[in-house]
């Protein structure tokens, strides 16, 4: 079992943003000291959700300061990128870190970005699967041309080749941000692992799983690969005496940051939009992730992946929103959690 650090580099209320990012920086240096296996960083744009605008920037700050962990994107949002500009940028940290850097991608949604950045509600909505087709054709191949709807350009060559990792093979795992039957066959067509969101329960999590492997092995793939998809389940950690006291603590906190974060999204073409109610969903998360004292985490992180097959977690660990208990939940996930599970 691999447990990592999901880094949103959140900005509570009554924090600065250099605050936020500072934090992120220091839960990613405690991680790797505690033992824990890999931090995913997310990306988000113009709201105090998270204050990383480039998970891929942040990435190669995080793996020039640490030897070990493993640092990867949840997720850089490919819609506001060029799939080229990004397979570049995460070949050259591929072969850079010794092959510690896991590349992340997702669809995003239909905010302001797409209007920000040009574009356009159409790169959300239908070209998604374009857009990753030809990334992974970068990552994967020495000369790459496009002739497609949205991008078409000569043939040039990769330039750094990021199968050329000395003393390793091939190039930098990609993973797919999953939330729908769509993007699960998306992802399982390309023998893609996923990431599912935290806000998923075991059930809908081992659903998934079941549909990612009857796509693989529908489009090809042989099913001892299939098995061995190394899927990644989101999810919430705070460590605790007790389960009350955990509890407590993301209750008190995680709502501000909810309501003001998620409140700020807003939508390219003006369509409606819900949020949920920031108590109920943090009561929600405590409910479904280990939150509590060290054995019941570990019982509960068992338990899933027993009951999904996934094997692989990014638990936010800053959910206290608060520097020094960041840090000893960090402590308290190596030293009590992980020697349990190992």
């Amino acid at each position: 079992m691999r447990v990592g650090a999901f880094v949103l580099a959140a900005q509570f209320p009554g924090q600065g943003q250099g605050e936020a990012l500072h934090r992120a920086v220091r839960t990613t240096e405690v991680a790797e000291e505690s033992g824990l296996d890999s931090v995913w960083l997310a990306e988000h744009h113009f709201v105090p959700y998270g204050t990383c605008p480039s998970a891929v920037t942040l990435a190669g700050l995080l793996l020039g300061r640490t030897r070990r962990i493993r640092v990867g994107t949840a997720v850089s949002v490919l819609p506001n990128i060029h799939p080229v500009a990004l397979g570049e940028q995460a070949a050259l940290l591929h072969l850079l870190s010794g092959g510690r850097f896991s590349l992340g991608v997702g669809r995003g949604g239909p905010w302001v970005d797409l209007e920000v950045f040009g574009s356009g509600l159409r790169a959300y909505e239908r070209d998604f699967p374009e857009s990753l087709d030809l990334l992974l054709r970068w990552l994967r191949e020495p000369r790459v041309s496009a002739d497609g709807e949205c991008y078409r350009f000569r043939e040039v060559p990769v330039v750094p080749r990021p199968d050329e990792l000395i003393g390793g093979a091939g190039g930098p795992e990609v993973v797919v941000a999953c939330t729908s039957a769509k993007s699960v066959r998306l992802a399982a067509e390309r023998a893609l692992p996923m990431l599912l969101g935290m806000h998923c329960g075991d059930e809908e999590k081992a659903d998934m799983v079941a549909l990612w492997r009857t796509h693989a092995i529908a489009a090809g793939h042989p099913p001892e690969a299939a098995d061995a998809a190394a899927h990644v389940s989101a999810g919430v950690a705070q460590i605790a005496d007790s389960r009350t006291e955990a509890t407590e603590t993301l209750v008190k906190a995680m709502p501000g940051w909810l309501r003001l974060g998620l409140g700020a999204h807003v939508t390219v073409d003006g369509r409606p939009r819900s949020m949920r109610d920031p108590v109920a969903y943090t009561e929600l998360l405590c409910g479904l992730h280990p939150v509590g004292p060290p054995r019941l985490a570990a019982d509960r992180l068992a338990a899933t992946a027993e009951r999904t097959g996934i094997t692989r977690f990014a638990l936010l660990v800053e959910g206290s929103g608060d520097l020094a208990a960041t840090e000893e939940n960090v402590r308290r996930m190596g030293a009590e959690v992980l020697s349990r599970l190992r």
